[in-house]
């Protein structure tokens, strides 16, 4: 099951493809009307949904990833996390896809262009904020996202919003039982972003996200991006980053997963910190 050459206007019955929203390294998401829920009055009808790209339709399993990462995300119910409603295939195209909130806003990569340097502390932090409190739920419910960076992470009138779990994982092992697919043959990583270790072959563990989104912070304030970098070479405190925040913030991002010795918990108490600890 994968996305027709010709996608249908009208996908089971009910939801009527508008525009696409967004591309990612495996999926294409759309906005559509929900004509069931119109029809019954709901003011709002619209989802989000997302399906395959054309690029996989080769790949015979590739509907399972697609299921996967619905299975992954469906349970988490938070404030800061984008909401999944449900899982559906169109019959007469045989095309698998799944509906979810559909967000308003802007993603981050589209606030940077406007901040091009950095943002200042009092926009920056509660967006920070709220980015990592949705990281801590999602690592408290055994869920590793691993694709952080701005292009999945929206805010707007309702704060923050992260989505995009394609690449994400469970650190339990409560999907055993489905069928899977391997994420890395895709190479779908985001170089600017993924830790070190993935790009070298490595597995994703909580480390490997704590990296990323240390990435992104360092971005808001800095206003451009981390960039290679070679061993050895020294980090230099962003702009808009307060002093206090910054030694968190410097071991999130070290190169080496072993030195990265505090949690994405611990980097959200130090970037929400209003003064040093030693004056409590």
């Amino acid at each position: 099951m994968s996305v027709a050459s010709t996608l249908p206007v009208l996908l089971a019955g009910r939801y009527h493809l508008e525009h696409v929203l967004g591309r990612g390294g495996m999926g294409v998401v759309y906005r559509a009307r929900d004509l069931l829920h119109e029809q019954f009055g709901e003011p709002c009808p619209g989802v989000a949904l997302k399906l395959l790209d054309e690029s996989l339709s080769a790949c015979p399993d590739a509907h399972v990833l697609l299921y996967s990462e619905f299975a992954l995300s469906r349970r988490l119910r938070h404030e800061h996390v984008v909401r999944m409603y449900s899982f559906e295939v169109d019959a007469g195209s045989q095309t698998a896809f799944f509906t979810m909130e559909l967000l308003h806003g802007m993603t981050l990569d589209r606030l940077l262009v406007e901040c091009p340097a950095g943002l200042p502390w009092a926009e920056l932090q509660p967006i920070a904020l709220q980015l990592l409190d949705a990281l801590v739920y999602t690592h408290r419910h055994n869920v590793l996202h691993g694709d952080i960076k701005p292009t999945n992470v929206m805010v707007g009138a309702e704060g923050v919003r992260l989505f995009d779990f394609g690449l994400g994982r469970s650190v339990a092992q409560t999907t055993k039982d489905l069928a899977s697919v391997s994420r890395d043959r895709l190479n779908a990583w985001t170089r600017a972003y993924a830790a070190p270790e993935l790009l070298a072959g490595g597995a994703l563990t909580p480390a490997a996200d704590l990296y990323g989104v240390a990435c992104v912070l360092y971005e808001l304030a800095q206003g451009n991006r981390l960039g290679e970098r070679q061993p050895g070479h020294r980090l230099s405190r962003p702009r808009q980053l307060p002093r206090r925040c910054w030694p968190a913030l410097h071991a999130a991002l070290a190169q080496d997963p072993q030195r990265r010795a505090l949690t994405v918990a611990e980097l959200r108490e130090a970037i929400g910190c209003q003064r040093p600890r030693w004056y409590r």
